[in-house]
């Protein structure tokens, strides 16, 4: 990412589009925290920055990121835009992290057959275990795509995945409804990859070990300036 031409140094860039994706803040709140900090930035600047370098983050962290689960959780929820309702399709491993997210208008079978064309064109295999609710398009889609696979309708199977949409509840109301599909699409895309850096176990974990993972999930993708956290 190049920050050339830009008035502020990149660790202040960083770290605002860092707190924009992962804290459930608006842009004004953002605007807000760094004016506490000394730093004079409206929240059209850092709408600007987020849109420039949020991207970007996300796909280094999807390079550096570990190879995902062979169990894929699939889900869709449903977001009001402008009046219009959209899909919030997506898909997480055993392990919670987020695999991909897709928004589209339709919620049928050629809805669900392009997620899994999405997902194995970009994760290159086949998943073990495919766990959705009892929604039919699923099964047609894994027929159309000539998948063999295990795949487990229930809808008390795939707690999983349904509470993996909660955050984006969150940020739907901290935002005051998404713009449109594309808007969406955008921030669900960087927000999930960088929420993924901090999944970890809650439970047989001392303070110490807690904030020594918290610390690598903040460096892992190529260091701490990638968000900022230094020199700030």
């Amino acid at each position: 990412m190049s920050y050339a031409g830009y008035r502020f140094p990149p660790e202040v860039i960083s770290y605002a589009v860092w707190l924009y994706f992962r804290c459930p803040l608006s842009l004004r709140m953002v605007e807000e925290m760094l004016a506490a900090r000394g730093i004079e930035a409206t929240y059209e600047t850092v709408r600007r920055w987020a849109l420039k370098f949020g991207g970007a983050i996300a796909q280094r962290i999807r390079s550096n990121a570990p190879a995902c689960g062979d169990k894929w959780h699939l889900d869709e929820v449903v977001v009001t835009i402008n009046g219009h309702k959209h899909w919030l399709w997506r898909a997480v491993d055993q392990h919670g992290a987020t695999l991909d997210v897709l928004v589209q208008s339709r919620r049928d079978r050629h809805a669900a057959r392009r997620l899994m064309r999405k997902l194995l064109k970009k994760h290159g295999r086949v998943p073990r275990v495919l766990v959705t609710d009892k929604l039919r398009s699923y099964a047609a889609a894994n027929r159309d795509l000539g998948l063999d696979l295990d795949h487990r309708q229930h809808k008390g199977l795939n707690n999983r995945a349904e509470n993996s949409h909660q955050p984006t509840r969150v940020r739907e109301k901290v935002m005051r409804e998404f713009k449109s599909a594309r808007h969406l699409q955008r921030f669900a895309s960087t927000h999930n990859q960088v929420a993924n850096l901090f999944i970890q176990s809650r439970y047989n974990r001392d303070a110490a070990a807690k904030r020594a993972a918290r610390s690598h999930a903040l460096g892992r993708a190529s260091g701490a300036q990638t968000f900022g956290v230094t020199g700030v």
